[in-house]
């Protein structure tokens, strides 16, 4: 990988905090933009969260290009780096074994259940286009849950043991008021 070295320690930096596979682009907007870039960089915090050495450059926006261009750039801090937030799920197995996981806020039920080796198939990965991660909800989460999509309906259609309360994993994002909420995994004809 070529990385185009500037003398001024503040680029160098920034290339340090980027990614691998977008180095080159910015290389080649740094090579254009140094002059621009330089008195931007020197205004910055640098922060260093408490859980990692990395350092992250935030604040950084200013115009790149010919100085007529609306066209912004700007850095900022990645989530990555920050903890994220989880609330206990409890997955219910069809022998009736229950699996206590952290599962991360914003995250699908079916990619939860795979992270943590429960079986749940998802043979679509995640797509709609079967029901192999079918679960049923108790009653009281089941009417806090957005309502389903028509396609979600037809794909319930094909489930075994479908009841009342039965979704796709695939389609059910973790919220935080969620904590404690038990999911039930149908035996499905294993």
């Amino acid at each position: 990988m070529h990385i185009y070295h500037l003398k001024n320690s503040y680029l160098n930096t920034v290339i340090a905090t980027i990614p691998r596979y977008y180095q080159p682009k910015m290389n080649t907007i740094l090579k254009r933009c140094s002059n621009r870039i330089v008195p931007a960089l020197k205004s910055v915090k640098r922060q260093t969260p408490a859980s990692s050495s990395f350092v992250t450059l935030t604040g950084i926006r200013g115009r790149i290009g010919n100085g007529n261009s609306d066209t912004r750039r700007s850095f900022h801090q990645s989530t990555f780096l920050q903890e994220k937030k989880t609330v206990k799920v409890t997955y219910v197995d069809p022998m009736g074994d229950e699996i206590v996981v952290d599962a991360e806020v914003g995250k699908h039920l079916l990619d939860i259940a795979q992270d943590n080796n429960i079986e749940l198939e998802g043979a679509c990965g995640g797509e709609l286009a079967c029901a192999t991660c079918h679960l049923i909800f108790d009653k009281d989460m089941y009417e806090t849950l957005e309502e389903k999509d028509p396609e979600e309906d037809d794909m319930l259609d094909m489930a075994f043991e479908l009841t009342d309360t039965s979704r796709l994993g695939c389609q059910i994002t973790v919220r935080e008021d969620m904590e404690g909420m038990r999911v039930t995994i149908p035996d499905d004809g294993y």
